[in-house]
């Protein structure tokens, strides 16, 4: 059973569909390999959606069901952009050490190609949370994630409080679009060495800084903002950065 959410792995399950008032989620099984699936939820607007989809893949202590996460796929969803978010392998066995880079790498494809048997897009956005967006930069990079835009939600650029080793050296290589969101206390995204970076990645880009954020974007009390204005501010930018033309 999952620490993370509950859950039991085991075999293919139907469809599970659950109708809210602005969208709907269906709980679905990605078959990863010849022998595990992952849990994933597809949340989907009510009436006509946009044509560019999301995939959002979690960070390494959490899961699909983090507030993040779930507040992230589900406020696109509003804004009328499907969304897929997913677990990875470790995360939905029970597990609480990340698999090895090639699982992760696999099982975004799985989640990837899922989405594109799923949903009628025509555009295709990858968005992770720290090693979520790290792993899908990577793809993206080596030409093995052929999304159009990559959406980071706390990019993990080195080691806790270790701003000397930064993992950069992908980034450099990417060529869509990408959004970064980064909070101002993040120990794993020391903001000069971001900024340092971003002046070198020849790919459009953007910042949009957390004040006051750590690396899940909780900020101090006495900023008076709430974790959920926090995930509004970051969905409406998101919004806004798709709606953009590159």
């Amino acid at each position: 059973m999952s620490p993370f959410h509950g859950e039991d792995d085991g075999e293919l399950l139907p469809p599970r569909r659950r109708s809210l008032d602005d969208f709907s989620e269906t709980s679905v099984t990605i078959p990863v390999n010849e022998f595990r699936t992952t849990s994933a939820i597809l949340t989907e607007p009510r009436g006509k959606g946009k044509e560019t989809a999301l995939i959002v893949a979690h960070g390494a202590g959490n899961d699909m069901s983090t507030p993040l996460i779930e507040a992230f796929a589900r406020g696109m969803a509003r804004a009328g952009y499907p969304a897929l978010r997913f677990n990875f392998l470790y995360a939905n066995e029970g597990k609480r050490s990340p698999d090895s880079p090639a699982l992760l790498m696999k099982t975004w494809g799985a989640a990837y190609e899922y989405a594109r048997s799923r949903l009628k897009a025509n555009s295709w956005v990858a968005a992770g949370k720290s090693m979520g967006g790290r792993i899908a930069s990577q793809m993206s990079a080596e030409g093995l994630l052929p999304v159009d835009r990559l959406i980071f939600l706390g990019y993990p650029l080195h080691p806790a409080n270790d701003a000397e080793h930064l993992r950069d050296s992908h980034l450099y290589k990417i060529k869509v679009p990408l959004l970064f969101f980064a909070g101002t206390r993040d120990p794993l995204c020391n903001m000069p060495k971001l900024l340092d970076v971003l002046d070198r990645i020849d790919a459009p880009h953007k910042l949009h800084t957390i004040e006051g954020g750590d690396h899940s974007f909780h900020v101090p009390r006495s900023l008076h903002k709430t974790d959920d204005e926090i995930y509004s501010e970051i969905i409406a930018e998101s919004v806004k950065w798709l709606s953009e033309k590159s």
